[in-house]
């Protein structure tokens, strides 16, 4: 074994069930605390901790666990308000659990990819495609010139298609 992994096999014994347990208690459900822990150890093979200090690295896994559950919640809103909307569909137009689980993870992605835009280029992203509004409307909206949406659209456009070559395995990050 060489250090890296010694000392990460030490780190996950030594923090493996205080994380759980924080993560229980946040969460309220064991599964979900589960996947959390383990996914905040495999983000942690990615960026090793150099930190030596017990307190540092629970508190570095504190606030990695932190960031897990804010896009555990995020997920779950977003799945949610989907199925919500799909239950209001006739049965036989339902997509299969294989086409369901596409669609939720391809919803989260976007979500992702319009968090990463300033606030309104995402705004006139979604005033066009959820709610239909022209750009001239949507530059009422936001208070600016329809050249501005103009440029506001390019943009929200260019990271879909970027999230889409992504998604298709296109892309390498």
């Amino acid at each position: 074994m060489d250090i890296v992994s010694t000392s990460f096999t030490h780190l996950y014994g030594t923090h493996h069930t205080w994380l759980l347990g924080l993560l229980r208690r946040r969460l309220n459900h064991r599964w979900d605390a589960a996947d959390l822990a383990h996914d905040a150890f495999i983000r942690l093979l990615n960026r090793p901790l150099t930190e030596t200090d017990h307190v540092r690295q629970r508190s570095y896994l504190a606030t990695i666990a932190r960031g897990l559950c804010i896009d555990h919640w995020r997920r779950r809103q977003l799945e949610k308000a989907w199925l919500d909307s799909l239950a209001l569909r006739p049965q036989d137009t339902q997509p299969s659990p294989e086409q369901r689980a596409i669609i939720v993870e391809t919803l989260y992605e976007v979500d992702a990819m319009l968090a990463r835009l300033p606030t309104n280029v995402s705004d006139a992203f979604l005033l066009a495609q959820l709610h239909g509004l022209t750009y001239k409307q949507i530059a009422e909206h936001l208070g600016v010139g329809e050249r501005m949406v103009k440029k506001y659209m390019a943009q929200a456009l260019l990271h879909c298609a970027i999230l889409e070559a992504e998604l298709d395995g296109l892309l390498v990050q």
